[in-house]
């Protein structure tokens, strides 16, 4: 690891080439998971559509995805790590999603199947990449500068992100500056320029970020599958081994599930309870450049008190949020929730990742970090379809027999029932973290063992 003191970290190639695949796919995140492809789906693919419904199939289709990728990602883990390959692993899947974003361009009005095929695939492209991604943060940081590196990935995801969504904004608003011919125009395009964007700015990382050639590239693929098998049977019995790496995972499970959940459904349910769509867009442009600077303040927070100390506060606040927007009813209310949400996301996040990161060894890490995005995408099945499956069983208990209230109103309570839902995961996942050790010398395996 000498060669990591060669240059301070900041202005280190590698460390700049790892933390630009954030800004890359960032614009996924923000102008197709966040901003419009749940508005798009809803007004354009789901015409005419019941409100409750048409967030239900938005739901259900996240968690497909997220159960594609919790069912491979800790066997394509080990795969990269036998081969070396998690730079091949995350240009596959990068490309996948890139592609699949694309299409979106291509679907007519109603057609909210094909769409929501799309999605599932521009989402497993996007999930499974970023565990390729998180894995190959061991090989350019040392255990000091994970903390800070995770969160400079972070906060120019916030800000790449963010400079994209501003852009096809301002297109979505005044498409006649472009040559188009209406809004929804302007958003098809979006997609595309989310496809040109992630995939174009991803070459920097192929290009800079590097990895050490192994000795198992000589194996066949029927043996390199069958060692990977076996070397995950052997991870896996040593995570339940090891009690506080296995408590960490549970909290991460619950807690990450309701940032996921509400990055993925906050416009859906904003719409749902009447605030209009282009105030909703707007508010999540906040929390993009509000994000920026606050994930590197927050991953310094962490360095100086502790990551787990910094994880709990954010998860504290995350759950009261939810609470405070399941009960808004003004539009300013939005936007004070989206600025706080951006002080303290990316900072979440990044500290989670760089924690993680120092509980593995490092030529296992792709394994490792299987089970951690595992637990990551399994959450995110659970988050969006409980949600969804709340505001459907409330809409119908408001509806049933004399109540006297409306359907309309109805559908507006079910979607805030569903809300207020969600700060039972942070505070599962906040309870959980609470037995973690915050130790360095307990975090760490006995590598020996390990690497046996």
């Amino acid at each position: 690891m000498s060669s990591y003191q060669e240059k301070i970290w900041w202005k280190r190639k590698e460390v700049l080439g790892w933390a630009l695949y954030d800004w890359a796919n960032s614009a996924f995140a923000t102008t197709v998971i966040a901003g419009f492809f749940p508005v798009f789906f809803k007004n354009y693919w789901s015409d005419g559509i019941d409100v409750n419904l048409s967030t239900a199939r938005l739901g259900f289709s996240a968690s497909a995805a997220g159960l594609i990728i919790a069912f491979l990602s800790p066997f394509l883990g080990t795969l990269s790590d036998l081969g070396r390959s998690k730079k091949k692993w995350l240009f596959g899947f990068t490309m996948m999603g890139v592609l699949a974003t694309a299409a979106l361009f291509l679907i007519p009005k109603g057609e909210w199947v094909l769409a929501a095929i799309c999605y599932t695939f521009a989402f497993s492209g996007f999930s499974g990449a970023i565990l390729f991604y998180n894995a190959l943060l061991p090989s350019i940081a040392t255990e000091k500068e994970r903390d800070m590196v995770s969160s400079l990935g972070f906060s120019l995801g916030y800000l790449g992100g963010g400079l994209l969504f501003l852009f096809n904004i301002i297109a979505t608003l005044q498409p006649h500056i472009f040559g188009l011919s209406g809004p929804a125009e302007a958003v098809k395009y979006s997609f595309l320029s989310v496809a040109i964007w992630w995939g174009g700015f991803a070459f920097f990382t192929f290009l800079w970020v590097p990895e050490k050639p192994s000795q198992e590239k000589t194996l066949s693929l029927f043996m390199l599958i069958k060692t990977a098998i076996s070397r995950l049977n052997g991870t896996l019995r040593k995570i339940v081994e090891y009690k506080n790496v296995t408590l960490f995972l549970i909290a991460y499970w619950f807690y990450i599930d309701g940032v996921d959940t509400v990055m993925i459904m906050a416009v859906d349910f904003g719409m749902s309870i009447g605030f209009e769509s282009t105030k909703l867009i707007t508010a999540l442009l906040i929390t993009q450049f509000v994000g920026f600077p606050a994930a590197l303040v927050v991953g310094k927070l962490g360095e100086n008190f502790g990551a787990k100390k910094t994880i709990l506060a954010t998860i504290v606040i995350y759950a009261l949020l939810c609470l405070w927007g399941s009960q808004m009813t003004q539009v300013y209310e939005f936007y004070l929730i989206a600025v706080a949400i951006g002080l303290i996301l990316g900072g979440m996040q990044a500290l989670s990742r760089s924690f993680f990161s120092k509980m593995i060894p490092e030529n296992h890490s792709g394994e490792f970090f299987g089970f951690y995005n595992i637990v990551g995408k399994f959450a995110a099945v659970v988050g969006p379809g409980m949600m969804a499956l709340v505001g459907l069983i409330a809409k119908s208990l408001l509806t049933s027999g004399e109540s006297g209230i409306s359907v309309e109103e109805a559908a507006k309570q079910a979607s805030r029932w569903s809300m207020a839902s969600i700060s039972l995961l942070f505070f599962l996942g906040g309870v959980f973290l609470l037995f973690v050790k915050d130790n360095s010398a307990n975090l760490q395996f006995n590598r020996s063992k390990t690497e046996a």
